[in-house]
């Protein structure tokens, strides 16, 4: 699946008021579903807790890129990264999973165009 540069979304969030920032299932499910979401093709899933009570850092290796989740429950607050490729990708449908699996509010949203600049250098010199 080859994806041209220029569809590359890469959307970064901050959560807060989050629930169930420590479980492992629960966030690993996430990832899942999220990918899913978003279009994604999932690889692999690993996610790894700092122990009872903390955070954990959970990411989905996609064909299409990466989705991470790392979490901060003494606070209820997670970062998230969604970076996906192709033009039927859709990375807000992925937070809008993350946001409802882990009850929590975007508090910040940013979108980041990749590789925008390539794919028109590769169009002009056709």
């Amino acid at each position: 699946m080859a994806h041209l540069p220029g569809t590359s979304i890469h959307l970064l969030a901050d959560l807060g008021e989050g629930k169930g920032l420590s479980n492992v299932a629960l966030v690993e499910a996430t990832l899942w579903e999220a990918a899913e979401a978003a279009g994604a093709h999932v690889l692999s899933v690993h996610v790894h807790p700092f122990g009872a009570g903390m955070g954990v850092t959970g990411v989905a290796l996609l064909a299409e890129s990466h989705i991470s989740i790392h979490t901060w429950p003494e606070t209820g607050v997670a970062a998230v990264d969604l970076f996906v490729c192709g033009k039927d990708a859709d990375a807000a449908a992925g937070l809008a999973v993350i946001a409802r699996n882990l009850r929590a509010v975007v508090l910040r949203e940013k979108v980041v165009e990749r590789l925008l600049d390539q794919a028109v250098d590769r169009q002009a010199t056709r």
